[in-house]
């Protein structure tokens, strides 16, 4: 049982954040009694909340921080952020959405208890939670799909369910400490939201997070997280590897998916099912395999669930053939590690990169992947960087930087009023020069897609339909 004596009747509870997740905390608090303030600096997003409660400017929350009994706060808030800075100088407990879900779900606020299934990784979450769900469906289970993706862990409390399946990011995580999964995986761990953590090992930690329940699982073929599974507290501590599986492992063999750790090398699904190109798809597979089995998920609805999965939006997703070069949008492939996963799983490729690279380097990826590229297209701020990387490390690979306009911002577009989609169809002009048949041009930019575009979504789209203009 958790502890919700901080939610008593009268009492004085700051929301930091008012979208999507403020909203989904206040719509929860507010029937309890409970003395909601909501503070955020958008106008517009204290406009658009539709709850009785206090709303007030950060500074102002923070001016009185000593007079609430619990900050619950949205995910975007780092630690070092004056308001929980200054909660956490007077004693205030801080919390987030998933951590106030798990409290209220474990207490049984909302009926029995469900199992809570978490994946977390720096790459695959996505991928990895929806072939999960896909496996429980077909399991017959009443599943649910939520946390960073879907829904909300706090909206989906009230609907009739018995096992959440619940992508977590390390934002989530860090303010989760009382989370106790059924099961949970960290699928890799590679430098990603270092300015949010403040360092590698910070960030590693709350990866750790999902590990804490009765059943952990880990990726053995990333080293940090092998290591966290090492150390992990659970009870039951599970593997999977792209080879051939020891005791307590799930990996592959003889083209099969095999589970050595719930049972004795059980075969659960051919490799060539598997959807998703490359290892990535192999591995993502196997973990969502390792949480079904966790759970008594047997072997048929698990291969089920693969042989009808599909990738999603801006996923390594095919967009079309034009003149023998396949076209592929993997928009969300924001940092390095994600890239060189998508760039490994094609043998000749003209790789579109660049966006903002948020610190980290793509020394070591492009050096990995350089005898798979035949041509590169750099876009963005940060394009630059890519460019040296490739004369080091790729210097017979030709590169074009079709567009030299910089800064375009949330709006998709730059002072001069060129826009994100004007900028990807001369990025499609250039790679389809470079491409030859067989050849696979590539969007998985290695960076976040901010200074040009509204989102990796939106360049991915823009993406696509440059591509598909190509056919007419």
């Amino acid at each position: 049982m958790s502890d919700l004596s901080l939610l008593v009747p009268g009492a004085r509870i700051l929301v930091t954040g008012a979208g999507i997740t403020g909203r989904s905390v206040s719509a929860v608090l507010e029937p309890t009694g409970v003395l909601l303030t909501i503070c955020d600096d958008d106008p517009l997003a204290l406009q658009r909340l539709i709850t009785p409660a206090k709303v007030v400017t950060v500074a102002e929350a923070q001016a009185h921080i000593a007079e609430y009994d619990l900050v619950v706060t949205s995910p975007g808030f780092p630690p070092t952020a004056p308001v929980l800075s200054a909660a956490a100088e007077a004693g205030v407990p801080i919390w987030g959405d998933v951590e106030l879900a798990w409290r209220l779900d474990s207490s049984g606020h909302f009926g029995p208890p469900r199992q809570w299934l978490v994946v977390t990784g720096t790459n695959g979450k996505t991928t990895t939670t929806s072939m999960l769900h896909a496996m429980l469906i077909a399991a017959g289970r009443r599943a649910v799909l939520c946390g960073n993706i879907g829904n909300p862990v706090l909206d989906v409390l009230a609907e009739p369910s018995e096992v959440l399946a619940v992508e977590l990011s390390s934002f989530q995580l860090h303010w989760a400490p009382s989370l106790r999964p059924e099961a949970g995986v960290v699928l890799n761990v590679a430098e990603d939201h270092l300015d949010w953590h403040g360092s590698m090992a910070a960030y590693a930690s709350d990866k750790a997070r999902a590990l804490g329940g009765r059943v952990a699982i880990a990726g053995l073929d990333d080293p940090v997280a092998a290591g966290l599974l090492e150390t992990a507290a659970a009870r039951v501590r599970v593997g999977f590897r792209l080879g051939e599986p020891a005791t307590g492992e799930l990996g592959v063999d003889e083209g099969m998916l095999v589970d050595n750790a719930f049972g004795d090398r059980v075969p659960l699904a051919p490799v060539a099912a598997i959807p998703v190109a490359g290892p990535v798809g192999v591995l993502d597979a196997l973990a969502a395999a390792a949480l079904a089995r966790a759970v008594g998920v047997p072997p048929v609805p698990i291969a089920d669930a693969l042989a009808g999965f599909q990738v999603g939006s801006h996923r390594a997703e095919v967009i079309g053939v034009h003149d023998g070069v396949t076209y592929i949008d993997d928009s969300k492939a924001t940092n390095p590690h994600a890239a060189q996963a998508s760039i490994t799983a094609y043998p000749r490729v003209v790789w579109i990169a660049g966006g903002l690279l948020k610190g980290a380097s793509v020394e070591e990826l492009v050096a990995t992947v350089a005898n798979r590229l035949v041509g590169a297209v750099l876009i963005g701020r940060d394009r630059q960087l890519v460019a040296n990387a490739l004369s080091r490390h790729a210097p017979d690979v030709p590169v074009v930087q079709p567009v030299t306009g910089e800064d375009f911002g949330v709006h998709g577009k730059d002072e001069t009023g060129v826009t994100g989609e004007a900028v990807m169809a001369a990025v499609i002009e250039a790679a389809s020069r470079l491409a030859g048949p067989g050849d696979t041009v590539l969007l998985a930019p290695a960076g976040a897609s901010f200074d040009q575009f509204s989102g990796y979504g939106h360049r991915g789209d823009a993406f696509a339909a440059a591509v598909r203009a190509l056919s007419r």
